[in-house]
């Protein structure tokens, strides 16, 4: 063989290569990521009220105005209370109008629903804007009340009685489910009062209710301590024994009563006869006058409606569009439209019922609502109301 082939045997090895590796790209260390900060969305609630509440009182303002402008009606201002905003409860396209004034519930001086406005200063209010409007002709008083407070019928009552007297306009009595006692106190200057033969109404009288603990604090040992300055400064006590009352002051109590239902009488026959008096003007609305021996049936008794036209206490059987209709008559227009006077929306308001802090208390449902009695307070009150 030539020398100069070169050798059949492979060249030495060289360095080893590296140790083979596994497939794909080496792992990823990612740093670890912290839970995103909650942020709160109080901001965006808020917001979200105060818009809506913006909206409410621009849209109630626009309504106003606009309302105005195309039933050509004027805003109600120049009030004692809070403003009152004219509703349109019926609309007959007339020019004409019959004002719906409510009597609802226990009739009482205190404020509604733990606000500035009270129940007689509200009806009141209503009475004064309706004299004050020329196209209102006449009002109907939507009553459903078992009576309430003396001195709060009272008020409503000469309220009714000045309007009338004052402007000429008739009121209307419409009775609904009840008007009782002071209900019907309130009814009975009216010019003109339709019932329902199912309305119960009637329990003229006067109620004086009293409570006496002093039973129950001998059993437990208490002694009241009391120093008058009068024989008589502690009347109608709750922690006085029956026998330490004299026959003198329960005389004196019930005189009072008797004084009270006497005025409570007067009322009826004046209101009465002014009624009869005044519809007789007129041969399609001559009212019902009452029965010789009514006073037989002022003894605290309540009564139908069917039994108090019987007895002269109502002018006309009928239901709401009955009274509607004789207001059209006594007020001697062909139509009008029917409106009521509410309160008026405001911011103000509405911030001063989420400033109010509710009360707590136990509440006892006993399947109807009865009213909060003050010991010692008269009341033209239906004692079937509390029963």
């Amino acid at each position: 063989m030539d020398s100069n082939l070169p050798p059949n045997n492979p060249s030495p090895p060289g360095p080893p290569f590296p140790p083979a590796q596994a497939s794909g790209p080496p792992p990823l260390i990612l740093p670890r990521q912290l839970p995103p900060r909650r942020r709160s969305n109080g901001w965006r609630v808020v917001a979200i009220v105060l818009l809506i509440l913006l909206a409410v009182s621009l849209f109630t303002n626009m309504r106003q105005m606009f309302g105005s402008v195309l039933t050509g009606t004027t805003p109600i201002v120049g009030t004692k209370g809070p403003p009152l905003e004219e509703v349109l409860l019926e609309y007959n396209h007339s020019r004409n109008k019959v004002v719906v004034i409510s009597v609802e519930g226990l009739i009482a001086s205190g404020m509604m629903g733990g606000g500035s406005y009270s129940m007689v200063e509200y009806i009141r209010d209503q009475f004064e804007r309706a004299s004050r409007r020329p196209d209102v002709k006449a009002v109907i008083l939507q009553i459903n009340s078992p009576g309430g407070e003396v001195l709060a019928s009272d008020t409503i009552y000469d309220t009714i009685a000045e309007f009338q007297e004052d402007t000429g306009k008739p009121v209307i009595a419409a009775m609904s489910s009840v008007a009782a006692s002071g209900g019907y106190y309130v009814a009975a200057p009216c010019r003109w009062i339709v019932a329902d033969e199912m309305t119960i109404t009637g329990s003229i009288g006067v109620i004086l209710s009293s409570f006496n603990f002093r039973g129950l604090m001998d059993k437990v040992g208490i002694q009241p301590q009391v120093y008058k300055s009068g024989r008589y400064k502690d009347m109608l006590s709750a922690t006085r024994k029956e026998t330490d009352v004299p026959p003198e002051e329960r005389k004196m109590v019930q005189d009072l009563i008797d004084e009270t239902f006497q005025k409570f009488k007067n009322v009826i026959v004046r209101g009465r006869s002014q009624a009869a008096k005044m519809n007789n003007n007129n041969k399609d609305s001559k009212g019902r006058e009452l029965a010789s021996d009514w006073e037989q049936y002022a003894d605290g008794r309540i009564f139908s409606g069917e039994q108090a036209y019987k007895y002269g206490f109502v002018d006309e059987l009928g239901n709401w569009d009955t009274a509607k209709e004789r207001a059209l008559k006594l007020a001697g227009i062909p139509d009008a439209n029917f409106v009521e006077y509410r309160q008026e929306f405001s911011l103000a308001n509405l911030f001063q019922i989420f400033g109010k802090s509710k009360q707590t208390g136990v509440k006892v449902d006993l399947g109807l609502e009865l009213p909060r009695l003050q010991a010692g307070q008269l009341y033209f009150l239906s004692p079937s109301y509390l029963h």
